[in-house]
């Protein structure tokens, strides 16, 4: 292997068959150049998830807007990143995982800049809507690039490195984002992508090996993606709209043609030859069941931490650091125990994992209310962060071995895709929908008293829906028939999505 192209410190050029797919160790310089590639492309946008959050108060504020205005900036990205993020890796394995990754790198920093730049609101979530689409090229395509480049035995150790610097950048992620709102300011949250981007694309162009997939044929579900992605726009535009405008022609008008929008979407998803969600994959019991879970823990979770890292700052009084930094025990919970939670999960099986998980994430959500004007944080913060930094742990690493094992081999990535796409789109509706069933105006984030009152009503709302999906795995999830070795993202700390994997046949390529 010394004296292969891989190794040599140019990237070699792989065909569908070529002899570059799946020949670098881990160990090697051309091995560590590909690590430093995915990790640098994925942290953009794992930052991005965690950092944005952060900075809303100070948007709002500078910008001069409205509560809806801070959803959409949450919203937007969510938006297209759920719809097309299926979509993104198809293309990655049929045109190249290098090509489709580093465009999506140059197009998240280009969109990335456009956001740090706004000048008003509707650039900003425009661009923010821009951003999602490259995220869904680079998200799936940093994983696939470890998979396709490295060698089958060295393929586990390089996930678990990606995953282990993955978790890392998940935990600083929130605290970084605090520093830069409370010195240079919210735009450096975006515009910090930039230098990434400046330092990954060349890095990739000159030593990460092209690969494709030697089995993907047929034609692209553009149609399905559009019709997902435009039934979950309309939706979410009406729940964020409706506070301000009521049950409105406009508000009315737009939730019907989007719940169309959805019927039509399964509707063209059966009888498609080659659909981005395949409907008979659902027939599987466990994998359906797993999902349902996934909806409710995930509608949670987003609603969640929108809110909380808000009420922080409006009710509390925290700066954004002092938010930013409040928040890292549940992240570092996750990069700690997340590895022993899936394995525990391996040895009694998914239902008690994914039954107390949720239950616990919710006494945490409902330990958040005593969070008012003269919260301490040792006293009332803490505790309901490491309530729900628990319940985290149980559930996540379990709930992505599930998924991978409910199903064949060969459709195991698709699973973990349609998996962490249905918790994008999940905590999406949430952050759209939350605020209307907890009665926050389009004004309450500037009203420490009035943002107080609505999320002492949000909490218990996140809290049933996590005893919902507590409920329906103890009812319906059991341990799959065939018990793998389990996933190899060891570390789990993302809180938007379960960790993407690219199932055994990625590996086997």
């Amino acid at each position: 292997m010394a004296d292969s192209p891989a190794d040599a410190g140019s990237a070699p050029t792989a065909t569908e068959t070529g002899p570059a797919q799946g020949i670098l160790r881990a160990a090697s310089p051309a091995g560590r150049w590909v690590l430093l590639t995915t990790v640098l492309g994925s942290s953009m946008a794992l930052l991005d998830s965690t950092v944005v959050n952060v900075a809303l108060p100070r948007i709002g504020t500078d910008l001069n807007t409205d509560m809806a205005v801070l959803q959409w900036t949450v919203t937007a990205y969510m938006l297209s990143l759920a719809g097309l993020i299926l979509l993104g890796g198809a293309l990655g394995d049929r045109f190249g995982r290098r090509k489709v990754f580093v465009i999506g790198v140059i197009w998240f920093a280009a969109a990335s800049l456009a956001c740090g730049l706004a000048p008003n609101a509707g650039v900003l979530i425009t661009s923010r809507a821009l951003q999602g689409v490259g995220g869904a090229l680079l998200t799936p395509g940093s994983l696939a690039l470890i998979q396709g480049s490295f060698h089958p035995d060295d393929r586990a150790r390089a996930v678990g490195l990606w995953s282990g610097f993955g978790g890392v950048g998940a935990a600083i992620g929130p605290f970084l984002g605090g520093w830069l709102v409370d010195g240079p300011g919210w735009r450096w949250v975006f515009l910090l992508n930039v230098p990434l981007a400046v330092l990954c694309v060349p890095i990739a162009l000159r030593h990460v090996p092209e690969t494709r997939d030697p089995a993907a044929h047929g034609r692209f579900d553009v149609l399905g993606a559009v019709l997902g992605a435009a039934a979950l726009a309309l939706v979410t535009y009406a729940l964020i709209a409706a506070p301000g405008h009521g049950a409105s022609p406009v508000v009315l008008g737009t939730a019907a043609v989007g719940l169309v929008l959805g019927v039509v979407f399964v509707r063209v998803e059966r009888v498609r030859p080659d659909p981005m969600l395949p409907p008979s994959i659902f027939a599987v019991r466990l994998f359906t069941a797993v999902n349902l879970v996934t909806l409710c823990v995930y509608a949670a979770f987003g609603g969640f931490f929108f809110l909380t890292v808000l009420q922080l700052q409006v009710v509390a009084g925290y700066s954004a650091l002092g938010a930013g930094a409040a928040m890292l025990p549940t992240t570092v919970l996750m990069l700690l125990f997340s590895a022993k939670s899936g394995a525990l999960g391996q040895r009694i099986g998914p239902r008690i994992p994914l039954t107390v998980g949720p239950l616990c994430c919710a006494a945490g959500m409902l330990l958040m209310m005593r969070v008012g004007t003269d919260a301490s944080y040792p006293a009332d913060v803490l505790p309901a962060l490491l309530v729900m930094g628990l319940g985290m742990v149980i559930l996540v690493a379990p709930l992505t071995a599930t998924v991978l094992a409910s199903v064949e081999v060969g459709r195991a990535g698709l699973a973990s895709g349609i998996n962490n796409a249905a918790a994008r789109a999940a905590g999406l509706v949430a952050v759209a929908a939350l605020p209307l069933l907890a009665g926050m105006g389009p004004e309450a984030y500037r009203s420490a008293t009035e943002f107080a009152a609505t999320f002492r009503r949000a909490m218990p709302l996140c809290a049933g829906v996590l005893v919902l999906g507590a409920l329906i795995a103890f009812c319906t999830v059991r341990a799959p028939r065939e018990q793998r070795s389990g996933t190899e993202c060891r570390m789990h700390c993302g809180l938007g999505a379960p960790p993407l994997e690219a199932g055994e046949s990625a590996r086997e390529s």
